[in-house]
């Protein structure tokens, strides 16, 4: 048995790396190589626009696909392209587009690991015959009797197992994810180290096709009739000012509703069905329950009577919860208090064990619910 848990000697394991031309991936790419696999390296081509922001990169852009290339030279592994602007356009950004014209806040990174990544990238590997698909995400995998988990990463500042949810049992079964048990430190380190020409390469920032972080000015450029004035009612339905587009806002915002008042006001739901933006006070936003729609599990049910955390958004904290399933739907009570919960995010389940903070699996936030209304 290899490093992988593979049944065959390294040099007989072919492996797909996924580059995407940042230092994490580069350097998984690296590690395989120097430990004797047989690597061939995959850069997606996923959408033409290549503008980097100054803030900022992107990954799949122009640059970053020379990047995986200039290391797969210097590392001496295959490395191939492949194009998938239209597969990205039908599954992500148009996905994206019509979440935030329903007034919901998408995650379009969870649906991009979930179709042209881990979808259609799983595909094309094992249509090459490879043993296993490696990225670079910061996610711990754990081989215990027979069975593949996922948890948390060793280094929770860096953890992306929020973003990987929707993986399936079976892509799990063929994933690797080497960095897992190191910190980003580590990873700059090793990069120095095989001296690669991205170790000091900034890490990707914003969503790749919004690259200076202006979501309305995508949604204006593919559907500017999203783009309707309509009102801002508070919670008693009194209109008190006039929005531009339902897509201008997010719950939880409190600049930009440009509305005077003794104390400050966000935004607590959006009915896309009447264009309507509602405002509240702060604790308008708590959340005590919510509908998950979508659901990935990837545990047995007995796994769901323990004591369960689940994650709102991919930078909170854990919260406790108590989960029930009916009709292909998920309700979960929130024990801890949090606020600013919205419709098309992603709520990620999470138990503690030997081996750490294991993922249940998770849905999409259908509805959330509180005191005053639910959305």
């Amino acid at each position: 048995m290899n490093s992988l848990g593979i049944n065959k000697p390294k040099k007989e394991t072919k492996v797909v790396v996924a580059m995407s031309g940042g230092v994490d991936s580069s350097v998984v790419a690296a590690l395989m190589k120097e430990e004797g696999y047989d690597v061939t390296g995959i850069t997606l081509k996923l959408y033409d626009d290549a503008k980097q922001s100054k803030e900022g990169r992107q990954c799949c852009a122009g640059q970053d696909i020379l990047d995986a290339k200039r290391v797969s030279e210097k590392i001496s592994i295959n490395h191939e392209i492949l194009y998938y602007q239209k597969k990205f356009k039908s599954e992500v950004i148009d996905s994206f587009i019509n979440s935030y014209a329903a007034g919901e806040t998408p995650i379009p990174c969870v649906q991009c690991n979930q179709t042209v990544k881990f979808r259609d990238l799983f595909k094309y590997a094992k249509d090459l015959k490879a043993d296993a698909l490696i990225t670079g995400h910061y996610v711990s995998r754990v081989h215990n009797n027979g069975h593949a988990s996922m948890y948390r990463a060793k280094d929770h500042n860096r953890d992306q197992s929020y973003f990987l949810f929707s993986t399936t049992q079976e892509q799990l079964n063929y994933l690797r994810f080497p960095l897992g048990e190191i910190d980003k430190s580590e990873t700059r380190s090793i990069a120095k180290k095989l001296n690669l020409n991205v170790a000091e390469k900034p890490d990707s920032q914003d969503i790749c096709f919004v690259p200076n972080g202006d979501y309305s000015s995508v949604i204006k450029k593919f559907r500017p009739s999203s783009f309707q004035k309509g009102k801002i009612i508070d919670l008693t339905g009194k209109v008190i000012g006039e929005h531009e587009g339902i897509i201008n806002y997010t719950i939880g915002q409190r600049k930009g509703i440009k509305i005077s008042s003794d104390k400050p006001l966000y935004v607590v739901n959006i009915n896309a069905d009447n264009n309507t933006v509602i405002v509240g006070r702060k604790e308008n936003l708590e959340i005590k329950e919510i509908i998950l729609r979508e659901l990935n599990i990837l545990a047995s049910e007995k796994e769901f009577d323990k004591n369960i955390s689940i994650k709102v958004r991919s930078t909170g904290k854990l919260l406790k919860a108590k989960i029930s399933f009916s009709n292909n739907l998920a309700k979960v009570n929130i024990l801890d208090k949090e606020t600013g919960i919205s419709p098309g995010q992603a709520c990620v389940f999470y138990s503690r064990d030997e081996f750490g903070d294991k993922v249940l699996g998770g849905g999409w936030i259908d509805k959330t619910l509180n005191n005053y209304l639910s959305t």
